[in-house]
């Protein structure tokens, strides 16, 4: 069988569909490649910083490596901002679904959020934008974490002088984080919180 044969789901047979579920699952094995390659094609979205956002992006992840982050966050910070091109106005959201399934609830949450807390740094200078906009967060338990992460690796990530790492030297990270089992409880961990900073990680990097 090379394709189905019908042309409404309704009317698919047990073989077409188990015939589907196969190439659906070779599919998703190369899902980490795939986002590697829209991460490149951010060097065509949004112009006007110092720095592209494929290199925002990067910056990102390679303050939060050289702090010490785990693996969860160092990739959560390389993609918080993938959405650009595609989810200009719901660009966290869109990082966070792609995120979801395969990095801590902690994590998913502050790339969801960070549009909100970004704010803080810029929202008092544009008419009809809300500097607080993070406050209506406020009482969550990952509040904090996502303040920090804008602090030391988002809004920080702008500097065309800092030494980034290479998206290659991240590509393993991407590679290993989509390669683990969708929704598994061991690794959403619903409601702990690590930190996103670990001193003597950090001072072996």
């Amino acid at each position: 069988m090379k394709t189905v044969n019908f042309t409404q789901m309704k009317d698919g047979t047990k073989e077409e569909y188990e015939f589907l579920t196969a190439h659906e699952i070779d599919h998703t094995k190369h899902t980490a490649d795939r986002l590697l390659s829209a991460l490149v094609e951010l060097d065509k979205s949004l112009s006007g910083y110092k720095i592209t956002r494929l290199g925002h992006s990067v910056q990102s992840a390679t303050r939060a490596w050289r702090d010490g982050a785990d693996i969860d966050w160092v990739v959560s910070a390389l993609l918080h901002d993938i959405g650009d091109i595609y989810a200009p106005y719901n660009h966290d959201e869109y990082a966070a679904t792609i995120l979801k399934p395969f990095v801590r609830e902690q994590c998913t949450w502050c790339v969801q959020t960070h549009g909100d807390f970004q704010m803080l740094y810029y929202g008092h200078h544009l008419e009809g934008f809300d500097q607080n906009k993070r406050e209506r967060h406020r009482g969550n338990p990952y509040f904090d974490d996502c303040a920090e992460f804008c602090e030391r690796w988002d809004q920080a990530s702008f500097d065309p002088d800092y030494e980034d790492l290479p998206i290659e030297f991240f590509a393993p990270m991407v590679r290993e984080v989509f390669d683990r089992k969708p929704y598994d409880p061991s690794v959403i961990r619903r409601g702990e919180r690590v930190p996103l900073t670990d001193a003597a990680v950090a001072a072996t990097r």
